[in-house]
């Protein structure tokens, strides 16, 4: 009698302690959240800004190359020689100074992108908190959910949330 009357209070608690879990499909999330869309959008500006003064400094260069070759033929060994090793450093620091400048850009842009993600993750957390959810899963590539019901996705509304706040 006791072992039934304990059986009926353990499954009482542990039908009362259901969990309520949802996921969101972080790559659905991802591409259509609009501050992620905005990050992307400048940076490709930039970057396109950055390559074509790449290569417009590289027409330059090529041109002062060409006439070089030109104005070699009618130096010395050694001044063309000298003039030469001076024209490849030049060479060098430009090369050097555009990766660094594309390597600036991709920090800045890798920084941004870590800062949204962290926004996302923290609108997710007050979302779930909010919503009375024990767990809500990361579904998607990479995602912990394999299958999920659909009435569980939460993906809409975390974006409409998320696109909302960044609209203000």
């Amino acid at each position: 009698m006791k072992k039934l009357i304990f059986a009926a209070f353990l499954f009482t608690i542990i039908g009362c302690q259901q969990n309520k879990i949802a996921f969101v499909d972080n790559v659905k999330l991802m591409d259509e959240y609009q501050e992620k869309l905005d990050m992307e959008s400048k940076f490709k500006t930039k970057a396109e800004a950055l390559n074509r003064k790449r290569d417009s400094i590289s027409q330059a260069f090529q041109m002062e190359a060409q006439a070089f070759q030109g104005k070699a033929e009618k130096m010395s060994a050694d001044q063309a020689q000298k003039e030469y090793g001076m024209l490849q450093q030049r060479g060098q620091m430009i090369g050097q100074q555009l990766q660094q400048q594309e390597q600036e850009l991709q920090s800045i842009s890798q920084t941004e992108m870590d800062s949204i993600i962290s926004t996302v993750k923290k609108e997710i957390k007050a979302f779930g908190k909010d919503k009375g959810y024990t767990f809500i899963l990361g579904g998607g590539e990479g995602g912990s959910v394999l299958y999920g019901d659909e009435a569980k996705d939460v993906t809409k509304e975390v974006l409409d949330i998320l696109n909302a706040k960044y609209k203000k």
